[in-house]
């Protein structure tokens, strides 16, 4: 719990760092790393999401522990690119929502998975995720810095996500666990009718 708090705390202040007005006076490439760090927390459905996955894959524990994030962020990647590439999958932001209310479903029932069906499942998700962030990158070298903006935040969230698991672990009990995924998947109802 130690070591993804200190984690958490590194990759929440370097969050916090990149996004101060400074970004705004460096140039052409600046803003593309920096609206790439902003980018998934523009949109509640990321944020509930991301989080969600890290939760999810941390009260699992095992290997899915980190087999989950790390799926979601090679896939959010892939779908980005795809993107980037000019395909466009259909129905993504509705795969986005249902992602939301998916796992935290997931989350408020406590589901475990084999680590590899679960990943498999976050990665699906991911890609539509993916394909929202690079719908929006700017061409040329801009793109990997906005790619790789988006890549550290989420990787953030994941482990915000995971940070919330280990608590759980210790000292929040499992209704509070439960509660979580429920919010978040109610969330994303709200999300999907507004």
């Amino acid at each position: 719990p130690m070591k993804t708090a200190t984690v958490t705390a590194g990759l929440a202040a370097g969050l916090a760092l990149a996004a101060t007005p400074a970004f705004a006076h460096g140039g052409e490439a600046m803003p593309s790393l920096g609206s790439g760090l902003l980018h998934p927390l523009t949109g509640l459905d990321h944020v509930l999401a991301m989080g969600a996955v890290g939760l999810w894959a941390g009260i699992q524990g095992g290997r899915a522990t980190w087999a989950l994030p790390a799926a979601f962020l090679a896939m959010t990647m892939a779908g980005a690119g795809l993107a980037v590439a000019g395909w466009t999958l259909p129905l993504v932001e509705a795969g986005i929502l249902a992602s939301v209310v998916i796992v935290g479903l997931l989350v408020a029932r406590m589901v475990a998975l084999p680590a590899v069906y679960g990943a498999a499942l976050v990665g699906a998700f991911a890609v539509l995720h993916g394909q929202a962030h690079g719908a929006d990158a700017p061409a040329g070298l801009g793109a990997a810095l906005y790619a790789a903006g988006f890549a550290l935040t989420t990787a953030g969230l994941l482990v915000a996500g995971l940070g919330l698991a280990a608590l759980a672990g210790g000292r929040l009990s499992p209704v509070w666990v439960r509660g979580a995924g429920a919010v978040t998947a109610a969330c994303g109802l709200v999300l999907a009718v507004i």
